[in-house]
């Protein structure tokens, strides 16, 4: 369940973080109905059925007899989002055919909000199921794909991302500091690649290459696959060089706005 902070200090309006915690709620679990979001998020039942009400004459929701779930309105929002990020097409050929190439996981992935969003996922052949998904975020120093981003991003972005993250320790292998993943993103500047070593998940190992635009790092895709076939010889000598290559080929082929 994703945490939800109902803090309303500074300049955040309160009803509008009602909403979006309603969304969440929607998104993760169909049809729920209002006593059962009041009771989750902590809010009077008349409170939340505004709410309800508002989104629904949005068109955000729709209320049917069993509660309430999120319009198909979304889709085309979603489809607006992807056509800001550039050549989407590009994109998604070049990660499906790594995915084919590998016949492993393959994801395109930028930075939001300091964390790590899934613009587009493939799945080859021989893929694992991971937790990761188009449209979700993950902390950028367990993943290879936000590593290699902080890697190439300016100096001060880089610091302010790192210096405010709170660090959670998902394998034992997760990096657990400031200093230690410093010290991982002055090797991946320089090798040109960033691994994650079983750091998000136990078993799973990635690599992934960035995507720039001059000094500028756009994104980066990756792939993903489990520890028993992405051996250290394996990722260093053959699938560093396919994300280098359909990283070379976005950026080739691709204007991001």
């Amino acid at each position: 369940m994703t945490v939800r902070k109902d803090d309303y200090s500074g300049r955040t309006i309160r009803s509008v973080t009602i909403a979006f915690n309603i969304i969440e709620v929607l998104q993760e679990r169909n049809h729920v109905g209002v006593t059962a979001l009041a009771d989750e998020l902590g809010h009077s039942k008349s409170t939340i059925y505004s709410h309800l009400q508002t989104l629904c004459e949005r068109n955000i929701l729709v209320q049917e007899d069993d509660g309430y779930r999120l319009s198909l309105r979304l889709l085309d929002m979603a489809n607006s989002v992807r056509e800001q990020i550039g050549n989407y097409e590009v994109i998604t050929s070049e990660v499906d055919k790594l995915a084919e190439e590998t016949g492993e996981i393959a994801q395109f992935g930028i930075e939001e909000h300091g964390m790590t969003s899934y613009l587009y996922k493939a799945t080859g052949e021989q893929a694992v199921e991971t937790r990761s998904r188009v449209g979700i975020q993950q902390p950028m120093y367990s993943t290879s794909l936000g590593k290699t981003i902080l890697a190439f991003m300016p100096a001060s972005r880089t610091e302010e991302i790192v210096e405010s993250t709170e660090y959670t320790s998902f394998t034992s292998r997760t990096v657990t500091g400031p200093k230690e993943l410093y010290e991982q993103l002055d090797v991946i500047a320089k090798r040109g690649y960033g691994i994650d070593d079983e750091e998000n998940i136990e078993g799973l190992r990635c690599v992934a290459a960035p995507v720039k635009r001059g000094d500028t790092v756009l994104g980066a895709i990756s792939t993903t696959g489990p520890s028993s076939r992405f051996t250290d010889e394996r990722i260093h000598e053959e699938l560093a060089e396919h994300v280098k290559r359909a990283a070379n080929v976005i950026e080739l082929n691709t204007k991001f706005s």
